[in-house]
């Protein structure tokens, strides 16, 4: 096996065409990329112990927010604030609407929701909807949600597909101050009159470019038309398009925008390549590397859910603790899987691009892509993954 170091860059685009190093264009249907001046991707990062770190100007206990929603987030494990934090927290407690440009990992959940919670307890009658591309990242917010309003008594609804719509008509009629849902569903309950978002006075929406690139456009602006003109609105992206901002600017009344993204992918993730030159033993390259002590918890992406399924088993035979999650599998049995893997229960896990957004497990040692990814946003938050919450990552990326 041969390794050696790599760096994707944006000459990765939407229609799986690539740039090689003189601007040169190249398309490719079996989505393989050309030879590349591999010197010119390499990604490396600090030691741990002396990457640089962001010194707050405050501190969680700065915050003028209700005692015990500080006392969640000291139990949470949070002490200082990350730069998105420190940065927003403030403007939105004093009610203003906010776009927050972050890359992933950097904490941007909280961003939102402990201004939101505080806002709430001051004022039970407050509601706030928030909007997200994946299931996936909205049982994310959840836990989170459950986490900080510890002790608090605020009620939530997931609305969500592929989850039992008498569930969510349940939570939905006990009043919730939040519900947390995707485009779809929420349009469908809406449909149902068993959801009124004129009730909402805040609204967040998180990783719009993710939701725009999968064609939530027209939804959102449905709904967003929906709800009251006067209300907070908040808006989180990794990227933000010309698409994006005319979206944004839409429905914002002259927001604070900060931006904290320092490129396009975490100085925490160090990026290597993998060259397999026969693609038959690229199962036994993988094998090798899994049994390294160093790959205790690791994301594997492949490309279809049949690929994918087919690789779960494979590491499952070899002796693996590894499991999947596709489109195929139920909500309910992608919700296990991943409480296995966040538990340490499997060090493996194999997923499609369905989630490379919203999983928020800061543990992971490593990202791996088996197969290629479509486009760079998709290389960019499928590695992402890794390198969360100031700790460093590494992410592997298989090429013939």
């Amino acid at each position: 096996m041969q390794e050696k170091k790599f760096r994707f860059n944006n000459s990765f685009n939407k229609k799986r065409s690539w740039k090689g190093p003189n601007n040169t264009s190249f398309k490719n249907k079996r989505n393989t990329p050309p030879e590349l001046d591999i010197s010119r991707y390499v990604r490396k990062v600090a030691n741990e112990n002396v990457l640089e770190e962001y010194i707050p100007k405050n501190q969680f206990s700065d915050f003028d927010i209700d005692v015990q929603l500080k006392k969640n987030i000291t139990n949470k494990g949070f002490i200082k604030p990350t730069s998105i934090q420190d940065r927003a927290i403030p403007e939105i407690l004093q009610g203003k609407d906010l776009i927050g440009i972050a890359n992933t990992g950097t904490g941007k959940t909280a961003v939102f929701l402990i201004p939101l919670i505080n806002k709430i307890l001051k004022d039970r009658n407050e509601k706030v909807l928030i909007m997200l591309p994946t299931r996936e990242l909205a049982l994310q917010i959840v836990d989170e949600l459950i986490a900080f309003s510890r002790s608090l008594n605020i009620h939530s609804a997931l609305c969500i597909g592929g989850s039992g719509m008498n569930r969510q008509i349940h939570d939905l009629r006990r009043n919730p101050n939040f519900v947390i849902g995707t485009p779809g569903r929420l349009k469908d309950l809406i449909n149902r009159n068993l959801l009124r978002l004129s009730d909402f006075t805040n609204i967040v929406l998180d990783e719009v470019d993710r939701m725009l690139d999968m064609g939530f456009v027209n939804d959102i602006k449905h709904l967003m038309s929906l709800l009251p003109a006067k209300r907070q609105s908040l808006f989180f992206s990794a990227t933000v398009s010309k698409e994006v901002d005319n979206l944004i600017m839409r429905f914002a009344n002259h927001p604070i925008k900060i931006s904290v993204k320092s490129g396009d992918t975490s100085d925490n993730v160090e990026q290597d390549i993998v060259r397999v030159k026969d693609k038959t033993k690229k199962i036994e390259i993988l094998h090798d590397l899994l049994i390294k002590t160093e790959f205790k918890k690791v994301l594997i992406f492949g490309r279809t859910k049949r690929g994918v399924q087919n690789l779960s088993n494979t590491l499952h035979d070899r002796g693996f603790k590894v499991d999947s999650i596709h489109g195929n599998k139920s909500q309910s049995q992608r919700e296990k899987v991943l409480s296995l893997f966040k538990s340490n229960r499997l060090q493996t896990l194999v997923a499609t691009d369905v989630a490379a957004r919203g999983l928020d497990i800061v543990d992971i040692t490593h990202v791996i892509n088996y197969d290629l990814p479509g486009t760079y946003d998709d290389y960019i938050h499928r590695i992402g993954r890794t390198g969360r919450a100031n700790k460093t990552g590494k992410a592997l990326t298989f090429v013939g």
